[in-house]
């Protein structure tokens, strides 16, 4: 990945991790009963709507957006799922998509 693109992935990074951060901290009344919650019932929800929203908010709702992140996390392992499957069946854009919200969100969780 060039540099210029290194540098915007990481400022996506910092920025999701900041709001993500807010969100869990307002939505459960303080820093003190989110941190409670996470540790009782994990993210993985909340990490699911919330990339959602940020991937449409940073315009990554495209293949192209897809693609910037995935070679972002080109050095994760992707691990196949049902029947050797590693996303939904249906356009390569739609595997694309999936697999750049798992692993962003694996990040945020």
């Amino acid at each position: 990945m060039d540099l210029h693109a290194q540098q915007q992935f990481d400022f996506l990074l910092v920025t999701a991790v900041e709001r993500f951060t807010e969100r869990l901290v307002q939505r459960n009344g303080g820093a003190v009963p989110a941190l409670e919650r996470l540790r009782a019932e994990g993210a993985s929800g909340e990490v699911r709507v919330f990339v959602d929203a940020l991937f449409v908010d940073f315009l990554l709702d495209n293949p192209a957006g897809a693609c910037f992140v995935l070679e972002a996390l080109s050095t994760r392992t992707v691990v196949a799922g049902e029947n050797g499957t590693i996303g939904p069946t249906g356009t390569l854009g739609a595997l694309l998509m999936a697999l750049a919200k798992r692993h962003f969100g694996d990040l945020l969780g």
